[in-house]
């Protein structure tokens, strides 16, 4: 499978590359500028992925959106509700399985936003991805700032990954079982993680023990930001994986976030980074891709700056394809009208393949045409 898929990937890359560069490739066709929300099957992403190979989207909701001046997007939003069912084969919730949407009190789930996301998957044969259950941040006060033994905290952390996987047995295909536990020096986070704080490092192998027995078919993942390239922080993941493994920990996959930005270089070696997580015998994946930029007075991106974004978005798809167990590739939204970046990163924004208005940028052409190929 490895020298199709390679051959494959090379040649859709070797494709590319020069019409990118001059713009011809990413360009919208004439037909599809007059209807820009087509989404014939011919058009649509998942559709023109490879057999077993996830193409997927983070759905907004939840966290920052809460703050904004438009209601969920999820629950209200009907064009993006409609464009997330027919364009995607995997769905990840960008909030709605975090700590302190999902387990608001100590004694109490909120479940709603979570099962509404789980059933639209089931109603257009969608996978979804689980995200996340141990992690040092968007964790709720009560957790946080509790008077909390060891043995209570551990007995917290057990229940909240036995009763949320355990929801969704048999209807999540991957989970982020650990994210974001290093920092990028590659040391453990071990102030700013409540649970390695408190517990200890361990407990990162006790969350994969428990996620497994909740659901035994579920794919478990570690998941960060930053790992795209070889360098101590993925080197760090590396040899933890290998640990984890020699222990009999049921690690089944490694991901990298790819929020990438046109400020700095493709992280070229981004495949052969994969590569060594794959020659663990782990699945990789693409979980959280989007490409910022810093965007011109007038908010508009220049064509320029829009070739740049789909060459980033291209050759992300492309090194994923070329690795064997890279299966499942997520942007972290497909719009403007909802992205996280201009919130948290003054200045800079367009970071989806979409506009405000669902249209489609040279980045959607650009991994639609890298599918097809």
């Amino acid at each position: 499978m490895r020298s199709l898929r390679f051959t494959t990937v090379a040649l859709a890359t070797a494709a590319l590359t020069l019409p990118l560069l001059s713009g011809v490739a990413t360009a919208e066709p004439s037909a599809q500028r007059k209807a820009p929300h087509s989404h014939a099957k011919h058009d649509r992403l998942r559709a023109a992925a490879p057999d077993g190979f996830y193409v997927g989207t983070a759905v907004a909701g939840g966290g920052h959106h809460q703050e904004q001046d438009y209601p969920d997007p999820f629950t209200y939003d009907k064009e993006y509700r409609k464009i997330l069912g027919r364009q995607f084969s995997s769905v990840s919730p960008e909030n709605q399985m975090k700590w302190d949407f999902i387990h608001p009190e100590r004694d109490r789930y909120d479940f709603a936003a979570a099962d509404a996301i789980v059933d639209f998957a089931d109603r257009h044969g969608q996978v979804v991805r689980g995200h996340t259950l141990l992690w040092h941040s968007q964790n709720p006060a009560w957790l946080e700032e509790g008077d909390f033994t060891e043995d209570e905290l551990r007995a917290i952390l057990h229940d909240h990954i036995t009763t949320v996987v355990g929801r969704y047995a048999g209807r999540i295909q991957q989970w982020d079982v650990a994210n974001e536990i290093f920092d990028g020096e590659g040391n453990l986070r071990t102030q700013e993680n409540i649970w390695i704080r408190e517990l200890g490092p361990g407990i990162v192998a006790d969350a994969f023990r428990w996620a497994h027995e909740a659901d035994p078919e579920a794919k478990l993942f570690f998941n960060d930001y930053g790992v795209e390239s070889v360098g101590a922080k993925s080197d760090a993941y590396l040899a933890l994986v290998q640990d984890l493994l020699a222990q009999g920990v049921p690690v089944h996959g490694f991901s990298a976030q790819a929020h990438l930005s046109t400020r700095y270089g493709f992280p070229g070696d981004l495949e052969q980074n994969l590569r060594r997580f794959d020659a663990l015998g782990l699945e990789t994946a693409i979980t959280e891709l989007d490409v910022r930029m810093d965007l011109p007075e007038s908010g508009v991106p220049t064509p320029a700056q829009l070739r740049q974004q789909a060459d980033y978005y291209q050759r992300t798809l492309s090194a994923c394809l070329a690795v064997d167990g890279c299966n499942s590739f997520t942007i972290w939204g497909f719009t403007d009208k909802y992205s996280w970046v201009p919130v948290f990163f003054q200045g800079e924004g367009s970071a989806t393949v979409m506009t405000e208005d669902f249209r489609r940028k040279p980045a959607f052409y650009a991994l639609l045409n890298t599918l097809k190929r």
